[in-house]
């Protein structure tokens, strides 16, 4: 196999992964200024105003639209108050003004609310669109600065479940909620016509509203806990069918399906009862909300008969007042739905801004330099002290020194801390006590773009996107040109397969790559870490999933990618030691020995029962006194 001669992505610099320094959302309709208010003591509404404000332009129109819109509807009433006062009764008497004028009015203050009323609808709806794509920008480019450690804690579900449900559940409020504020203003404005007219017939109109705000009240505070309820279930249920869709190979294997059937029974059955409390406090409370406002409209026909029989008001000016109280119906028999709303909405954001406030545990230091380019790729571990949250020491006073362009196999039992060393080289997480040096400069001290992306990880079980093959090899350098994807492609003996399919480099895999096999995306894995031409390696366990013939295949494709670079062998096999020129053995939190395979089999006993147990059982053992 020809050599890879890898070359430098344009500009000198690696393209950036996507977590680290993270820049503006992409796209047409992306704001740099939609962000949720970092203020924790502010209320939920006003924590998200930034992200309406953010879109203040078809807001603020919508908005005017929409006021526009009712103030022509309130105006209807008072045209058809004067119609039937000034044109239709007198008519009866042979006297009047012509009713076509009053037609010809009518007319056009329809055509304009048409007008208004479509370009209120168009921005609100948009805005409410737009509402929900940022906040989904500003959840997920919250996802990928947060540590490894948030993840470690937290379900996928749960994050899922808020990147979705909460997310649309605060959307459909905000959607709401400024109509709900312009039909405020509406309900200010009709009442001061109806006072204009006749106070004592406008106070008996709105008699019953004291009511409804009392009633809404009450469903409001006993909605609140439960909304948090249902938010909380529903992202259970999101949790089990996203564990089980992911592993849905490792529960048909095990003949699990009842049981998972069983498990998901039970947390809808969960959800259920909590979604049936919250319908039962909607049913108690919701009636009142509805009909309290008709028997204003019955106390206004009772009372405003009784005026127009003694001649104190007009039939016009009765029939005024009944169009305006069922006008105002409709915003007070939405008020249980928007309480409702604003409920689940106020649980959901509380959810959301569980993640938006959590603070990464990986941060860059002020003043953080880049990590210097080219030649170079010293690896010091100094004293590193390391343990994971809530537990005990993983790594203690541990010591141990990569030069230049060597490569070094890390031998160890399994949890002995193999991999935790590993991660602390890209700062996946943050040593408690001595330092990570690369080329002399402590990790803590480099800003993470420059860092992550001059060292490649081959990892035991690489993840594979559903994309392209092409696109999967050019994911850390995306705007790599065709020729460079496919020069990495041969070097790590992805084309031998590749080659052999219809669509080649265009194929579609499947989930997570599982249209291959294990050994064909390992190939795609390493192919896609040449492309990046990182100067430190990690190999962690990057061949243990593969049988014998296989990792054989792959190890020259490894030998390939490790040619002029500093590497790092996560063993646990005699077969993947054989890469390295040096071994160093992890027990008990530090290094306990270093030296050839040869030497450390001939003084370390430990050595030789760690690798005894590894190779134990499979189909082609190396002699234990194998290479240097």
């Amino acid at each position: 196999m020809r050599p890879y001669e890898p070359q430098e992505p344009s500009g000198g610099r690696a393209q950036a992964p996507p977590w680290p320094n993270l820049g503006p959302p992409v796209g047409e309709e992306a704001c740099v200024e939609a962000s949720i208010h970092p203020d924790r003591s502010k209320t939920w509404w006003r924590r998200m105003a930034p992200v309406m404000l953010a879109h203040k332009g078809i807001v603020f129109s919508g908005l005017g639209c929409s006021l526009a819109a009712l103030m022509l509807q309130l105006a209807v009433p008072r045209l058809v108050r004067l119609t039937i006062d000034q044109a239709v009764v007198p008519a009866l008497t042979g006297s009047g003004r012509p009713l076509a004028s009053f037609v010809w009015i009518l007319g056009a203050v329809a055509v304009a609310r048409f007008g208004v009323g479509f370009v209120s609808r168009y921005n609100l709806q948009r805005t409410s669109v737009a509402i929900e794509s940022d906040l989904r920008n500003i959840l997920y480019r919250k996802f990928m600065s947060l540590s490894f450690s948030y993840f470690d804690r937290v379900q996928s579900g749960q994050l899922i479940s808020r990147a979705n449900s909460d997310i649309r559940s605060v959307q459909m409020y905000l959607a709401f909620a400024p109509t709900m504020a312009i039909s405020l203003v509406t309900f200010v404005a009709a009442f001061g016509l109806m006072a204009t007219t006749s106070l004592p017939l406008a106070l008996v109109a709105v008699a019953t509203l004291p009511g409804v705000y009392l009633t809404g009240a009450r469903m409001r505070s006993k909605l609140f806990p439960v909304s948090w309820i249902v938010a909380a279930r529903q992202a259970e249920v999101a949790t089990v069918v996203e564990e089980n869709v992911t592993g849905v190979r490792v529960v048909k294997s095990l003949a699990a399906e009842q049981g998972q059937l069983r498990l998901l029974a039970r947390a809808a059955q969960r959800l259920r009862w909590s979604a049936v409390l919250q319908v039962d406090i909607r049913a108690r409370y919701s009636p009142y909300l509805h009909n309290l406002p008709r028997v204003g409209l019955a106390l206004v026909l009772l009372y405003g008969g009784r005026l127009v029989i003694d001649g104190q008001v007009t039939i016009g000016t009765l029939i005024e007042f009944s169009a305006y109280v069922v006008m105002l119906q409709g915003p007070f028999m939405m008020l249980g739905f928007l309480l409702m709303l604003g409920q689940r909405a106020a649980a959901s954001a509380a959810r959301i801004f569980e993640i938006v406030d959590e603070q990464p545990e990986i941060v860059e230091r002020p003043g953080a330099v880049d990590l210097p380019r080219g030649e170079g790729g010293d690896v010091r571990f100094s004293g590193v002290v390391f343990a994971y949250r809530d537990g005990g020491a993983v790594l203690d006073r541990f010591d141990l020194h990569l030069r230049a362009g060597e490569t070094v196999a890390l031998v160890g039992r399994t949890g002995s801390g193999k991999s935790t060393a590993a991660r602390l080289i890209p700062r996946f997480y943050d040593v408690q006590g001595g330092a990570v040096l690369i080329d002399g400069h402590d990790v803590r001290d480099l800003t993470l773009h420059s860092l992550r992306s001059q060292i490649g990880l081959v990892l035991e079980e690489p993840f594979l996107f559903s994309d392209t093959i092409h696109n999967n090899i050019a994911y850390g350098r995306p705007g790599a040109p065709p020729a460079a994807v496919a020069e990495a492609a041969r070097a790590a003996g992805v084309s031998e397969f590749v080659d052999r399919l219809p669509a080649g480099y265009q194929t579609v895999i499947g989930e997570r790559g599982y249209t291959l096999s294990g050994g064909q995306r390992q190939r795609i894995a390493i192919a896609r870490t040449l492309l990046v031409n990182p100067r430190i390696l990690i190999l962690d366990d990057a061949t243990s999933a593969v049988d014998v013939e296989i990792e054989h295949e792959i190890h020259d494709a490894l030998r390939t990618l490790m040619q002029g670079r500093t590497t790092l062998v996560i063993a646990h096999r005699l077969s993947t030691i054989s890469l390295a020129e040096r071994v160093a053995l992890l027990q008990y939190g530090r290094i306990t020995a270093q030296g050839s395979h040869k030497e450390l089999m001939a003084s370390v006993p430990d050595y030789s029962d760690i690798l005894a147990r590894a190779d134990h059982g499979r189909t082609a053992t190396p002699s234990v006194t194998g290479p240097d």
